[in-house]
Order: C-alpha cells, then sequence, then structure tokens
C-alpha cells in the first residue's frame, strides 16, 4: 500500500523536506502562532471585560470572535489552496498584528465610553477571523511537510498536538497576568507574538497550489471541493463522523462542567479552572506516548485503545461519587480524546490530496465543531437534575458510535499501516 493511491495529482509547488530543521521551519513557526491563537482565542474576551466591566458584552464578544471564525473556514481553506500557506499566514499575522498594535494604541487614547467598547468588540471579531486563517495555513504545513518526511508523519502530528495543547495551557495564563497591569500591554504582547509568526512564516515550506493543477481543475475550491474529496475519502469520512459524535459528549462535559462543580460537588470557580489544567497536563501525556505506541500498534490500534478508554471513562462520569472522582474521569476522557485527535490528524496527512488540503480541512473542522454548539443547546433546554441523564445518554452514543467506526474500519490500509515493519521506515 502507497498513500500516493489516495491523492489527485497534485501538479505544481510541492512540500518537501525542509532543508532546515523542523524545529526551525515547522515547529518554532507553529508554537509562536499556536500561542498567539490561544491568547486571542481566551483573553480577548478579558480583555472586554477589563475595558468594559460588563459581563454580556464579553459574552457577546465571544460569540463575535467565533462567528466569524466559523464563517472564514471555507474561504481560508480554499485560499490556503490557491496562494500557499507560507503566504497566507504571512498576511493573515501581520495583519493581526498592526490591527491589535494600532488597538492598543487607540484605548490608551480613547476616553471610556461607546467608542472604547466599540473598539474592542471590533477588535475581537476580527483577530478571530485572522487567528482562524492562519491557524488552516499552519496545519497545511504540518500536514503536507509530516507526508514529505518518510516514515515520520505519527511523530510530526504529535508534536504538532502538543504544542497546541503547551499552548492552550501557556496563552490565557499568559494573558490573564498581563491584564492585571492592563489592556494595553496583554495586546502589545499579542501584537509582538503576532508580528514574530508572521517573520516565521516566510520561512516555512510550500504548500501545492490548486490552480497549478492541468485541465482547468483549478477553477473549484470551497465548500464544494472540500466535500467533493471528503465523499472520495471513505476513512476519513467515517472518521469524522464518529469523532463528530464524541465532540457531542466532550462539548457536554466542557459546558456542565461548571454547574456540575459548582452545584452537584459544591466546589469554587477555581476549581473548574484546576479540572481543565489536569485535563490539559493528561492529554499532553497521552499524546506523547502516542507517537511511541503508533510505531507498535499502528492508526487503527491506538483509535480503537483511545475510543475504548474515551468511552468507557465518559460512560462513568455521571456516576463519579466526589470531585476528584469525576476530574480524573474528565482527564482520563481528554487524554483519550487527544489519541482520538492524533489518529485524526494522522490519517488527514496522509490521505487528503495536498492540493485540496487547505479546504478538505476546513471542511473537517467545520464538522467537528458543529457538535459544540448543539451540547450548549443541550445543557439549555436540560434542568439540572436530569443532566447527569443526558450526559449518560450522550455517553452511550459516543460508545456505539466509535465502536460501529472503528469495526468498519478494521481493514483499512492506512490505518494498519504504521504497524507494519514492511511500512515502519517508510
Amino acid at each position: 500500500m502507497t498513500v500516493s493511491l489516495y491523492e489527485i495529482q497534485p501538479a505544481g509547488r510541492h512540500a518537501a523536506v525542509p532543508t532546515g530543521s523542523l524545529f526551525r521551519r515547522v515547529y518554532a513557526p507553529r508554537a509562536c502562532d499556536a500561542l498567539a491563537y490561544s491568547m486571542a482565542t481566551y483573553a480577548m474576551p478579558l480583555v472586554v471585560l477589563a475595558t468594559t466591566g460588563s459581563a454580556s458584552l464579553t459574552g457577546l464578544a465571544f460569540a463575535l470572535e467565533w462567528i466569524p471564525r466559523v464563517a472564514a473556514f471555507g474561504f481560508a481553506g480554499d485560499l490556503v489552496d490557491r496562494s500557499g500557506a507560507a503566504i497566507v499566514c504571512f498576511l493573515a499575522s501581520l495583519t493581526r498584528a498592526l490591527l491589535v498594535a494600532g488597538a492598543a494604541v487607540v484605548l490608551v487614547m480613547l476616553p471610556r465610553g461607546t467608542a472604547e467598547t466599540a473598539t474592542v468588540m471590533a477588535l475581537a471579531a476580527v483577530t478571530g477571523a485572522l487567528t482562524q486563517f492562519s491557524f488552516i495555513a499552519n496545519e497545511a504545513v504540518g500536514a503536507i511537510v509530516g507526508r514529505r518526511v518518510e516514515g515520520r508523519s505519527h511523530k510530526v502530528q504529535p508534536v504538532l498536538i502538543g504544542i497546541d495543547q503547551t499552548a492552550t495551557l501557556v496563552g490565557p495564563a499568559l494573558g490573564g497576568v498581563l491584564l492585571l497591569t492592563g489592556p494595553t500591554r496583554m495586546l502589545a504582547c499579542l501584537s509582538v507574538l503576532s508580528f514574530l509568526s508572521a517573520g516565521l512564516a516566510l520561512q516555512t515550506p510550500p504548500t501545492p497550489l490548486r490552480a497549478a493543477r492541468q485541465g482547468g481543475q483549478g477553477r473549484r475550491g470551497g465548500m464544494r471541493e472540500g466535500w467533493r474529496t471528503l465523499r472520495s475519502l471513505p476513512s476519513l469520512r467515517r472518521l469524522v463522523a464518529g469523532l463528530a459524535c464524541s465532540n457531542l459528549a466532550l462539548g457536554l462535559l466542557q459546558s456542565a462542567g461548571p454547574v456540575l462543580v459548582e452545584d452537584h460537588f459544591g466546589r469554587s470557580p477555581a476549581a473548574v479552572g484546576t479540572l481543565w489544567s489536569v485535563a490539559a497536563a493528561a492529554t499532553l501525556v497521552a499524546v506523547t506516548c502516542c507517537r511511541f505506541a503508533l510505531d507498535r500498534l499502528g492508526l487503527w490500534g491506538v483509535g480503537v485503545i483511545s475510543a475504548t478508554v474515551a468511552s468507557a471513562a465518559c460512560l462513568a462520569v455521571p456516576q463519579a461519587p466526589s470531585y476528584l472522582s469525576y476530574t480524573a474521569l474528565v482527564a482520563l476522557f481528554m487524554a483519550a480524546d487527544g489519541g482520538l485527535t492524533v489518529v485524526l490528524r494522522t490519517l488527514r496527512s496522509l490521505i487528503i490530496p495536498p492540493a485540496a488540503f487547505g479546504t478538505t480541512l476546513s471542511l473537517t473542522i467545520l464538522l467537528l465543531l458543529l457538535p459544540f454548539p448543539v451540547a450548549g443547546i443541550l445543557l439549555a433546554v436540560t434542568p439540572p437534575p436530569y443532566l447527569t441523564d443526558v450526559i449518560g445518554a450522550c455517553a452511550a452514543l459516543q460508545a456505539v458510535t466509535l465502536l460501529v467506526t472503528f469495526v468498519r474500519l478494521r481493514n483499512d490500509p492506512v490505518l494498519r499501516a504504521t504497524a507494519d515493519p514492511a511500512h515502519a521506515g517508510r
């Protein structure tokens, strides 16, 4: 089995093995952009709260930040396929850096009032969209390099996921500390990180361009191209469907966490932060272990173990008798979910045609995000006494879906290839 059987011929530029180190040309740009992404995602609502003092405006800012991100998925992926990941990441990061720096100056000059509120609200919306462009671009670079570095795709992806998880831990904490001295310093730090990300983006390896395809195929793009590619890849389609159902349980646990921790277990809001810090640390450990497990078990083996652990932990969450056991079960669930993420990202990097990677990546991310607002609606319409029952029902749906998914994928050659010694060095 060779991966090229799954590719559409990607005429144009190819992402060869970087002439420099992977750290300099792939990991360092990803780390810088991931930290900026994390700060923009989690700290911008805090900037709104610190500036306006309004909880309702903070919630509105969070919505304004995410609506453009979701809307930008299709366009960002299409632009990456047409223009290349490096230039997209450079322009998005540079624009974000300039806008954030300008906003920091404006906030110093403006008095408190409507103009100041409008500035931070607009900044939240624009940075959300620009951050999504740079994320799609960096994800495309990581996937293309992973498939070009022979025999190391399953090692590149865990490193990238580890970088993202570390940034998720550091970004909110850094933003919160800087906000103690005022919004301006936090925005200045975000601007510096964005400038660094723009500079590092220029040395990332090139990605294939759809516009270079023969026969005029380069004119097609957007979500239509992503749907066409996803339908042609049954293994990826099945895995995305399974993980989308799993994300419903994940989203419900995330959204219901404060309710369960504060009301059910009688803990303080700080305990919610501790819960997710422990879960993030467990995910980092699991992702690191996956780098070694993939050599012996293959994608399918790691996926089955992760799916089993995730299902068992989620099914046990409604029965947790104490906060400590609840924290342990959620951390176990998140660690197993990290293993499933490694499987998904590695499979994506192996079988999506390079010249259609951006659009297909955008579509898969969108499909995986849609269960989260559904989980929020479920939480909103569920009376607190029945919350654990709804979590149990979602856990049962997750277990059945993941079981069906991996049973159907048990003979897939790509998922089995890593475990085969004959392919281990390829």
